[in-house]
């Protein structure tokens, strides 16, 4: 979808509108020009036809007031420092009318469609009532300039929409259009869309991947950054996935697709996004509803303003009460606050997504400024969720024979544990004679490797064949695999969960917001406690099944306490459902997670967590500054303008000024460092 400008005759642009078929119009509620719910749509100009957002397209939307300055200041100087005989009477009216014409006429057709529409209270019915009434008491160059510098606050208002709307449009721009596809002996361009599961995508030497597929040489390097916010460099290796934005670093690689076009992470990822900014926040659906009881107020007090005083004043003058009453409509209109309030809040939303959050909506935003309490599941949050050996103790044999023999052994297995022996091993298993391997059931593994008989397994495996072993074991809470050769215990690897390089500072950025941390988990309480005492987590839980997690949530809820809860998103989704934010981490790895939580943290780095914390505080803080900035230059400058202290010059700062000030304020975050 594009927003273009009304154009009229003059070709002036004021103000945005939407194609009829357009299917996320921009909200006239109160007639302002504010922030649609499409993060594609980007401001251009229409000219008859679409032009470039460079700068000529950026001269032709300032073109109309750069006219209008220019007549409006011929104008002042031939009435304040070089007096023409020629220039009065019905020439003088008509050269303000024509410095008029190009900024307001587009103004005064709004108000006219507005007002066919049922909308009589717009903002540009307020503009063109005050305008034109300032021509009507013979405030010509007053009622230009005022009509001028609300034009200009306009455009610079689509310039700012603009610019916040750039950090999320960027996800647009990750796919490439087309792909070189491999077909027998050579490879042929082919559209993206038209490529099919299955087929085979040559990606050369800093080229994106159009889809999601599965790497097919042997290893190659990948900028991440599109997904994940991360510059650092993500090596794959043969068999893993590999994503649609995702620039290849070093050799040629090939791929294999295994989504189409439409199906890729990232296009859910984008649509996600635009789902987003439709869900708002109560304090924007409050100042929205509060536009639209105010502006008609403001119009009945202007007119209060005008005709009131003749009952009570006795040297009433008309022109003068009305000059008041106009200054009074100038200074109300509320663009500051239905411009600046949703621009913040989508701001907010883009500085999360250059982070590699994904924020389903500023109504999340909200909540996140309030937390109280962080959980998190302890595998694949705070750790890795892929076990490693740890350590290998050998005894009465070295540890390469008892990782060879091992390992060899672990080759016939498909526990993830035996898996990461494998990996530990490498290639120390090769030409090994592997024989008479049976598994166990509940205990272990039973061989013959080279001619040795080889039991691999847990304590029980040892105590069943009555194996003397180190009594330690039975004190260590991981995972412990014992090994007896011919009958004699030979040593043990210790297998564990890695925990996260950044975990430790995400716990400690938490408590320097003083929001409480806990940590649930289906693993045994020892090894719980034993991650939680190294990350200083306030409070861990272990032995849980999902239903237990579901419980101390509950309770939590009871205590009415604001909290996240952050898991992957699928044994978890439960919990997530349950949470004030619920948080799937890592959207690369889990379809799911895009559907079932409120955030989504792309790259699996616990810190996130607290870096959407703090956009949403920030977010926050940044939209009560408007409104508290609006509401006070505004009520002091009506106030003043009731009184007759006022002139259009202050009532055009009330309004433009503090638009422009307030939009100035609310892009701030998308400058921030998190």
């Amino acid at each position: 979808m594009e927003l273009k400008h009304k154009n009229s005759a003059s070709h002036q642009i004021v103000c945005c509108s939407v194609e009829e078929n357009a299917s996320t119009p921009i909200s006239k509620e109160t007639g302002c020009c504010s922030l649609d719910n499409d993060p594609e749509n980007h401001v251009v100009h229409d000219h008859d036809h679409n032009h470039s957002n460079g700068s000529e397209g950026t001269f032709k939307m300032f073109l109309p007031s750069i006219i209008s300055s220019i007549i409006l200041v011929i104008a002042l100087l031939f009435d304040n420092y070089f007096p023409q005989s020629w220039f009065s009477g019905w020439i003088r009216i008509v050269w303000y009318v024509v410095a008029y014409i190009p900024v307001g006429f587009p103004v005064l057709q709004e108000a006219f469609q507005s007002i066919c529409k049922g909308d009589i209270f717009s903002e540009f019915f307020l503009m063109g009532l005050a305008t034109v009434g300032a021509f009507g008491i013979g405030q010509y160059a007053e009622g230009v300039t005022v009509m001028l510098f609300y034009a200009i606050g306009e455009l610079f208002q689509m310039l700012a929409v603009k610019r916040a709307k750039s950090s999320i449009k960027s996800l647009l721009d990750q796919r490439p259009d087309s792909a070189n596809v491999i077909k027998g002996y050579e490879t042929i361009s082919k559209k993206a869309s038209d490529i099919v599961i299955g087929e085979i995508i040559q990606l050369k030497q800093g080229e994106k991947l159009a889809l999601d597929g599965k790497l097919l040489s042997e290893r190659a390097t990948f900028n991440t950054a599109a997904l994940t916010g991360e510059s650092k460099p993500d090596t794959k290796q043969v068999g893993e996935a590999v994503l649609a934005g995702m620039i290849n670093l070093n050799t040629v690689a090939q791929v294999e697709v295994t989504a189409v076009f439409s199906d890729s992470k990232l296009s859910r990822i984008l649509e996600m996004v635009q789902e987003a900014t439709a869900k708002k926040a109560t304090t924007e659906l409050f100042i929205r509803k509060f536009a639209k009881i105010y502006t008609p107020i403001v119009v009945f007090l202007a007119i209060g303003i005008c005709l009131i005083p003749l009952l009570f004043v006795a040297d009433y003058v008309f022109k003068e009460w009305l000059y008041r009453a106009l200054i009074f409509l100038v200074i109300s209109c509320p663009c500051a606050l239905v411009i600046s309030i949703p621009l913040g809040y989508f701001g907010g939303i883009g500085a999360a997504s250059k982070n590699g959050i994904l924020i389903k909506g500023s109504t999340f935003l909200d909540v996140l400024a309030t937390i109280q309490v962080v959980i998190m599941d302890k595998t694949g949050t705070l750790t890795k969720g892929v076990f490693k050996v740890q350590k290998v103790v050998a005894v009465g044999i070295s540890e390469a024979d008892l990782v060879k023999y091992t390992a060899a052994i672990e080759t016939k297995s498909t526990h993830p544990v035996g898996s990461a022996i494998i990996e530990y091993a490498k290639d120390s298993i090769k030409d090994t004679a592997i024989t008479e391997v049976k598994e166990i059931a509940g205990h272990g593994m039973k061989g013959l490797v080279d001619g040795k008989e080889i039991l691999v397994g847990s304590a029980k495996l040892m105590k069943k064949f009555n194996i003397s072993y180190d009594s330690e074991i039975d004190t260590i809470p991981f995972t412990i695999i014992v090994v007896a050769i011919n009958q004699k215990y030979a040593g043990y690897f210790l297998i564990a969960d890695e925990i996260k390089e950044d975990a430790k500072e995400a716990i400690q950025s938490l408590h320097k917001l003083n929001i409480k941390t806990i940590m649930l988990s289906g693993d045994n309480q020892a090894i719980v406690s034993l991650v939680a005492k190294e990350l200083n987590i306030d409070h861990a839980y272990g032995d849980l099944l999902p239903e237990g997690k579901v419980q101390k949530v509950s309770e939590l809820k009871q205590q009415n306490l604001k909290l996240i809860f952050a898991g992957d998103g699928v044994n978890d989704a439960p919990v997530i459902a349950l949470a004030d934010v619920g948080i799937a981490m890592g959207a690369l790895g889990s379809d799911a997670t895009i559907e079932t939580a409120d955030v989504v943290i792309q790259n699996d780095q616990p810190t996130k967590i607290f870096t959407a914390i703090n956009i949403g505080k920030k977010t926050k803080q940044i939209v009560w500054q408007n409104i508290g900035l609006a509401f006070s230059v505004k009520a002091i400058v009506l106030v003043m303008g009731a009184g007759g202290l006022a002139t259009m010059w202050e009532a055009v700062f009330a309004d433009v000024g503090v638009a422009l000030l307030a939009i100035l304020n609310a892009v701030r975050i998308q400058r921030m460092k998190f």
